[in-house]
């Protein structure tokens, strides 16, 4: 009898302390696969619609970010098109950093400048 009385207390404390405790998984940085999926379409989109107002075809946006769920970058594309026929939004050509797909273009005419260039700065011993 004395067993049984002290288990049922035990199960009712399980009970009562592991339904808070799997709540507070997300406190914890745990995320669930819904949240994670949700987080990775968003990115999806958000590199899809970049892509668009950038003025850059979809297959580079492809190329570019190989680790971006695909279905989710062209529905950002698309959407951003649509968004910017509707409302004549002009393409805005991005600065700065050359990018990747100029450098993927570039190889064969780097190398043929490059050693014309070389040739014409060599020091003279």
């Amino acid at each position: 009898m004395k067993i049984l009385r002290l288990r049922l207390p035990l199960r009712v404390a399980a009970a009562v302390v592991l339904p808070l405790a799997i709540a507070g998984c997300d406190q914890l940085g745990i995320e669930s696969a819904s949240a994670v999926a949700a987080k990775k379409d968003a990115d999806g989109r958000a590199i899809g619609a970049a892509c668009r107002h950038a003025g850059r075809a979809i297959e580079d946006c492809f190329g570019m970010n190989k680790k971006a769920d695909k279905a989710a970058v062209f529905a950002g594309w698309k959407e951003m098109n649509d968004y910017m026929r509707e409302n004549n939004i002009e393409v805005v050509a991005p600065q700065g950093a050359a990018t990747a797909v100029a450098k993927d273009a570039a190889p064969e005419d780097a190398k043929d400048d490059a050693p014309a260039a070389d040739a014409g700065h060599k020091k003279h011993s």
